[in-house]
């Protein structure tokens, strides 16, 4: 395909700037590296500088962290249980999503860093694993990526597509570039039409991009019953329990307020605590000490002490088997604004749910639980305490919500389906 001159002259002034500030990526991987260590390790994979070379061809899928690792899970496993000769590589930006891959696949899949999108690291990239085909989860538009798979002629489809309204005002600045590079796009499988209408006036062709659903909804939950015994037989049977999930650090101060109003109302109430990130897990463990609450965790006490106040969940991979050990659960990155985090898991692990008014990541999921009477949202902490304390008290309505949000999870499968069809054709051949 032919580069007109404005392609050619935006490409050279985004490169030239990237170029620029590699030096600076050095120290964001030092800096990052100081809260959490892994940012310190694999920096050649950042480089696309790999220690031996692959020269085999792969489907490659790119997601950036552990939300989106988990959303990709269904479509993975489901190629793979279809076309086991197919060689996997994928990708992540967080040391987070990268722990994620690993414990869904271990080494059944080639895993390393997405390099930055600088031609050079691209190059490297896409010469070492010989992509047939890209599938890249969500809102990652790295322009210089594109330009690589649509040089080599390697199909590229956007998968559960998201674009918030925000974001969409961010990409201004990059607007014509962006624009042209999502023209290299085979397809955008949008999670709704709000998100396909946003992409098509960020540039993408109409013909280009259809609302396909929401994987988030295929997700597979963990036996709840298994859990909820497991954790019976460990915990008093006479306590209430509530979870936070997902919270960021400028949240924190705001849930151990939260748990004071509640436990003022029900004297026994047990606080299951997951933060979002690894790094703040000793952090939450010792706030809670320090504001004088008897503390557990899960990698040392593995389950609630008789006398645990808050218990904090310090692994990976396990929320959504302690949602459904709650009566009520908090989604956090909700109270600040993050953009809220994914709602469909305690609603199909069976757990009324409330959360903070900051949710334009999870716009649409948000709509429609709440339209459903499957979520609550309070618009501050004193609010978010008040739904919580409320539902506390009313069983009825917390099963009804629970109802509600089953319902809402189980009608709105099938986006693994219509993905597998859609990029079918496309797939490199059956090895003989």
């Amino acid at each position: 395909m032919r580069k007109s001159p404005a392609e050619v002259l935006l490409r050279g002034l985004y490169s030239g700037l990237l170029y620029l500030l590699l030096p600076v990526t050095v120290y964001h991987l030092m800096w990052r590296g100081l809260r959490v260590r892994e940012y310190f390790q694999r920096w050649g994979e950042r480089y696309a500088l790999y220690p031996q070379a692959s020269r085999q061809p792969h489907v490659w899928l790119h997601a950036v962290s552990v939300g989106e690792v988990n959303a990709a899970a269904p479509v993975v496993n489901a190629l793979r249980a279809q076309r086991p000769d197919l060689r996997w590589v994928i990708t992540t930006i967080t040391p987070t999503g990268s722990a994620r891959v690993r414990a869904l696949w271990g080494d059944a899949v080639d895993h390393v860093y997405l390099p930055y999108d600088v031609p050079g690291c691209v190059d490297r990239f896409l010469r070492q694993f010989q992509p047939q085909i890209a599938l890249i989860l969500e809102t990652e538009l790295w322009p210089n990526l594109l330009f690589g798979c649509r040089q080599r002629q390697i199909p590229v489809y956007i998968l559960n597509a998201r674009l918030s309204a925000r974001s969409l005002r961010g990409y201004r600045l990059l607007g014509p570039l962006i624009r042209r590079a999502l023209r290299t796009v085979t397809f955008v499988a949008a999670q709704s039409e709000d998100d396909a209408q946003r992409f098509v006036r960020l540039g993408a062709a109409p013909e280009q991009v259809a609302a396909l659903g929401n994987l988030k909804f295929d997700i597979k939950a963990p036996d709840r019953q298994d859990m909820v015994d497991a954790f019976s037989a460990h915990v008093a049977g006479h306590r209430t329990v509530w979870i936070a999930a997902s919270t960021h650090e400028g949240e924190e101060a705001a849930v151990l307020e939260i748990h004071r109003q509640l436990r003022a109302r029900h004297p026994e109430l047990l606080l299951l605590w997951v933060p979002r990130h690894p790094e703040r897990f000793d952090k939450v463990a010792n706030l809670v000490r320090e504001q004088g609450w008897a503390v557990a965790t899960r990698t040392a006490q593995r389950w609630p002490q008789a006398d645990t106040e808050v218990f904090v969940v310090d692994t990976l991979g396990e929320l959504m088997g302690f949602f459904a050990c709650a009566s009520v659960a908090f989604v956090g990155g909700s109270l600040q604004p993050i953009g809220g985090h994914n709602l469909l898991e305690p609603a199909a692990m069976a757990t009324a749910t409330v959360t903070g008014p900051h949710l334009h990541n999870f716009s649409e999921i948000s709509r429609r639980m709440r339209e459903a009477g499957a979520l609550l949202i309070g618009q501050d902490r004193d609010e978010v305490a008040g739904l919580l304390d409320a539902l506390l008290q009313d069983e009825p309505r917390r099963q009804a919500m629970v109802k509600a949000g089953l319902d809402l999870v189980a009608n709105g499968r099938g986006a693994v389906g219509r993905i597998l069809a859609l990029i079918a054709s496309r797939l490199p051949p059956t090895q003989a």
